[in-house]
């Protein structure tokens, strides 16, 4: 058993570096997991790179098994796959998703840890994550059938959310967003792409998750009478503008927002985070998920990539950071 694993730790803000750390022994109750791919959000994880975290939601930011504190040092990450390699014989040699940190060992409660269906590789896994804020968001959407709805904004989160409300029967779907290179990506997942001025309107909903106040004021404009924009968007420490004179109180529009950090108010009586968390999972076994996948570096270069994710220098939804049996 490895007594030593190697973590990434953002050591000051936009510079990160590979850190040797201990690996405890498992307690009965606790798996050993070894890293087989992790991946990086590149909203909120690069904006915690940047140094982006407001002072007043530092604790609220925090990520389950996060070490340090922001803005730095601090060791952060949550979408993690791996293999058990000790811990209770139910999940000993089986492949979990657990929101750790990118490390190529380590120890948490078995309770951390959600096995992956026989039907989601790996590779893919690594969404869990996201596709789980997308569960969360719908939850509290509740869209119904035949509802005309746009998604703003295509990066990995409004990509999750279109992702799973192309199987929704009888909707009409947009994907929208400024850059024309996402219509492959809209195509992929199976739901229909326009640019912000093309998008077509009067929508009972829109989930609105471009990060920038002038997505979120398309998204009020996309809207029916009496309709709802979901917010996804997280801002960090910037002030957003926004425009609720005009036709705001006259059109009834509604503006909510949505938060994967507990579960939806209509489900929590009946759903846990291990429902949705499970849920997710059993979604990404259609395989258009992996349009979301768009780029794979080893973990060792993690301090290079990091920067160049952070700066837009290398364009990505979700990067992939792959690990061998060798690391740690």
């Amino acid at each position: 058993m490895p007594r030593v694993a190697c973590a990434f730790w953002l050591s000051v803000s936009g510079q990160g570096e590979i850190r040797t750390v201990p690996v405890p022994e498992p307690r009965d109750d606790e798996v050993l997991v070894r890293t087989v791919c992790s991946g990086v959000s590149r909203g909120t994880e690069t904006l915690v790179f940047r140094g982006g975290v407001p002072e007043s939601q530092h604790t609220v930011m925090r990520a389950p098994f996060q070490e340090g504190d922001f803005p730095a040092p601090v060791k952060y990450g949550y979408l993690n796959v791996g293999v058990v390699e000790q811990g209770p014989s139910a999940l000993l040699g089986r492949t979990v998703f657990c929101l750790y940190p990118h490390q190529t060992h380590y120890v948490v409660p078995a309770s951390a840890v959600t096995p992956v269906p026989d039907s989601v590789p790996a590779s893919r896994a690594v969404l869990a994550g996201t596709v789980e804020t997308a569960v969360n968001a719908l939850w509290d959407a509740a869209p119904l059938v035949g509802d005309r709805i746009a998604v703003v904004g295509a990066g990995m989160v409004g990509c999750s959310v279109a992702a799973v409300l192309a199987r929704f029967p009888g909707v009409r779907v947009q994907l929208v967003d400024a850059d024309p290179a996402r219509a492959a990506t809209a195509k992929a997942l199976g739901v229909e792409f326009a640019l912000p001025q093309d998008a077509l309107g009067d929508c009972d909903l829109v989930v609105h998750a471009s990060a920038s106040e002038q997505g979120l004021a398309r998204s009020l404009e996309l809207l029916a009478p009496e309709g709802t924009v979901i917010e996804l968007s997280w801002y960090g420490d910037r002030q957003i503008s926004l425009p609720l004179g005009e036709a705001f109180h006259s059109r009834r529009l509604v503006v909510r927002s949505s938060q994967v950090g507990a579960v939806s108010p209509a489900r929590r009586a009946r759903r846990t985070f291990a429902d949705r968390l499970a849920l997710a999972l059993d979604l990404l076994a259609d395989p258009a998920f992996d349009a979301l996948i768009t780029g794979e570096s080893a973990f060792e270069d993690l301090p290079r990539v990091m920067p160049r994710l952070a700066s837009g220098d290398l364009p990505a939804l979700c990067h992939r950071i792959r690990y061998t049996p060798a690391d740690g």
